[in-house]
């Protein structure tokens, strides 16, 4: 008999939730103000979580410089989400430039999946996103000249993207500095 280990728990308890959703959403409780668009986003929630647990799993078996500069990039694409959706970066978030700032983290999946996650292929990625960073408010400048920049004005939004851009840079050395430091970084 197969060895019943945690990982498998896990998978199992995220694979039933997932399915009993639309029992769930059965009951009058739920009925009259779950949307079923909301189940969806329930289900791609508890994958994430099974996904953050696979993440979680892989990094420790990472070196040390290794997990800091993925936390790091990491970190960064997350504030960059969070700020462009709750408040927006140009103007408000209501202000489809902002939808630009999407390229940024499809980049950091792209070319990690692309790089199959070594250090190398992650400076490249990161340096990327960083090149892209930079890019999105003057794109935003040529193509919707009209914008409203908000408060902190066009001085400000390039500003925050440089913070963004410094994250990004950083966590593409520390990746650098991994490839030569970290001798036991294992990519299986």
């Amino acid at each position: 008999m197969k060895k019943i280990t945690k990982r498998f728990i896990v998978w199992v308890v995220i694979v039933t939730s997932i399915l009993l959703i639309p029992l769930v959403m059965q009951f009058p409780l739920f009925a009259s103000e779950v949307q079923w668009n909301e189940a969806v986003a329930y289900g791609v929630i508890l994958l994430a979580v099974g996904g953050g647990y696979e993440l979680w799993r892989w990094l420790k078996t990472q070196g040390s410089m290794y997990r800091f500069a993925f936390g790091i990039g990491l970190l960064g694409i997350i504030l960059l989400g969070w700020i462009s959706g709750a408040v927006g970066i140009i103007g408000s978030e209501n202000n489809s430039v902002n939808l630009m700032y999407w390229a940024i983290p499809a980049i950091g999946l792209i070319g990690s999946l692309i790089s199959r996650f070594k250090p190398h292929g992650m400076v490249r990625t990161l340096f990327t996103m960083t090149l892209v960073q930079f890019l999105i408010p003057m794109v935003a400048l040529i193509i919707s000249p009209e914008v409203s920049w908000g408060n902190a004005g066009i001085i400000g939004v390039f500003i925050v993207n440089s913070i963004f851009a410094l994250l990004f840079t950083v966590s593409a050395l520390l990746f650098l500095r991994a490839s030569t430091t970290d001798s036991n970084v294992n990519f299986s």
